[in-house]
C-alpha cells in the first residue's frame, strides 16, 4: 500500500496533509520502531513486515470487520437505543465503529450487513446504486397476478412524491411471497403491500446484494463475511 494512503487510513489526516507530515520529515519506517529511518515518498510501498511511525509512534490501520448477522424480531436497528435492545447487543466485543449496512423493523427478521469499512457500507446503502433486497413475507391473504403487475411497474404510496421502483414479487407457497425490491424506503414493503390492500403477518429478509443469509445461522447468531462475500460488493455494476 502506498505510504500516504496507509497514513490517512491509519489517522484522521487527509491525503493531502499527509504530504505535508512528509515534507516536514515527521513520518519513518523500518521493521522495528527502533530501525526506522526517515521517509518523504508519498508513493513509498508499505509492506507487511514494515512499522510505520509518526512523531516517533507507532501507528496501525484498524481492523476492518465485515459481518453478517441472523436479525431476530425485538431487537432494533440502532448503535444505541434507550428503551429496545438492539443488534449490537448481539454481537460479542462489537467494534465501537461498526456501522449498518440497511436497517430492519423491529418485527422483522432476517438478514443485517454490518462493518467499520463506510465505504463499503456505502456502496451499499446509496440510493443511487438501487442495492437489490430480497424478502419473504407471510400475508394475511394470497395475492393475483394483478398485484404482481402492480408491483413490477410501480405505483404511488401515501406521502411520497414518486413511485416506487419495478419490485418482482412471486408466491413462493400459500400466502408466503418473495419481493424483490431495489429502494430503502421508510417501512417500503409494508407500505407497497398495505396499498395494494395487503397486511404483511411476518417478513424476512434473505439477501442484500447478493449476498445471501447463512442458513447455518440460528436468530441472534452472526458471522464474518467471506472474501468472496466482501469483494462481491464492489464487483457488482450497480453496487
Amino acid at each position: 500500500m502506498r505510504l500516504d494512503k496507509y497514513i490517512s487510513h491509519a489517522t484522521e489526516y487527509s491525503r493531502a496533509q499527509v504530504k505535508k507530515l512528509l515534507r516536514d520529515k515527521r513520518v519513518s519506517i523500518g521493521t522495528a520502531p527502533e530501525t526506522a529511518t526517515l521517509i518523504k515518498k508519498a508513493d513509498h510501498e508499505v509492506s507487511e513486515q514494515d512499522v510505520v511511525l509518526l512523531d516517533g509512534v507507532v501507528i496501525e490501520i484498524p481492523s476492518t470487520s465485515y459481518l453478517m448477522l441472523h436479525k431476530p424480531a425485538g431487537y432494533v436497528c440502532a448503535n444505541t437505543d434507550s428503551e429496545n435492545p438492539t443488534v449490537l447487543d448481539l454481537i460479542g466485543n462489537a467494534p465501537a465503529d461498526l456501522s449498518i449496512a440497511g436497517r430492519l423493523d423491529k418485527d422483522t427478521t432476517g438478514l443485517v450487513l454490518l462493518s467499520n469499512d463506510g465505504k463499503w457500507v456505502h456502496r451499499i446503502i446509496s440510493p443511487r446504486r438501487e442495492c437489490p433486497k430480497i424478502y419473504h413475507a407471510e400475508l394475511d391473504q394470497p395475492i393475483n397476478d394483478e398485484v404482481i403487475k402492480q408491483f413490477a411497474s410501480g405505483f404511488f404510496l401515501k406521502g411520497d412524491i414518486k413511485e416506487t421502483k419495478p419490485a418482482v414479487l412471486e408466491v413462493l407457497a400459500g400466502n408466503t411471497v418473495s419481493v424483490m425490491i431495489s429502494e430503502g424506503r421508510y417501512h417500503q414493503v409494508k407500505r407497497m403491500f398495505a396499498a395494494c390492500g395487503f397486511h404483511v403477518v411476518a417478513l424476512h429478509r434473505v439477501s442484500i446484494a447478493g449476498i445471501t443469509l447463512d442458513a447455518d445461522l440460528e436468530p441472534g447468531q452472526y458471522r464474518t463475511l467471506t472474501d468472496a462475500e466482501v469483494n462481491s460488493i464492489g464487483l457488482q455494476e450497480n453496487v
